[in-house]
């Protein structure tokens, strides 16, 4: 078995203010916060002797690790990424951050934003702009319909509302 692992594929490099946000606190967190705890937990386990059979120890380097891991991910993709933070000059049709209101053929209205990669979260409703939903919407304006294809099939929706500002207003 081997350790390679594929590149991960190429995702859209842009993000919200409030994604960027997001991911700059979690680098300060990691880094300031967490990172100097673990190093003095794992110093302390040093101290008590052998280090073969020190669980604290053995366990406090892999958390090292894995903060390591995440700190040196955030760094380079804060440096790639482009904060989007201006509105279209089309603010009738779909794009980046917008948020969007859509129904399906049973009338489900659904409201769903048009994030980064980075920041998408389904309890939010936040979809990633790589999507295949989100690439269905995009350029679209109300009233269109956006067939996507899922698992189950083609699913048709149409779109109610886009709004730029927060989520669209309830009916």
């Amino acid at each position: 078995m081997s350790r390679y692992r594929p590149p991960r594929p190429r995702s859209s490099p842009y993000i919200t203010p409030e994604g960027e946000a997001r991911l700059r606190e979690e680098l300060h967190q990691l880094w300031k916060v967490e990172r100097p705890l673990v190093t003095q937990e794992v110093s302390d386990a040093a101290k008590q002797g052998d280090r073969s059979e020190n669980a604290e120890y053995i366990y406090g380097k892999k958390r090292l690790r894995e903060i390591d891991r995440r700190v040196r991910f955030l760094s380079k993709r804060l440096e790639s990424l482009k904060v989007v933070d201006s509105l279209p000059d089309n603010a009738d049709r779909v794009f980046f951050g917008a948020w969007v209101r859509i129904v399906d053929e049973d009338e489900t209205p659904q409201v769903l934003r048009l994030v980064g990669p980075d920041e998408f979260d389904a309890d939010k409703r936040y979809i990633s702009i790589d999507s295949p939903m989100a690439r269905a919407l995009l350029k679209k304006q109300v009233d269109d319909e956006i067939v996507v294809r899922t698992p189950k099939g083609e699913t048709e929706y149409w779109i109610t509302d886009i709004s730029y500002q927060g989520p669209p207003k309830e009916d």
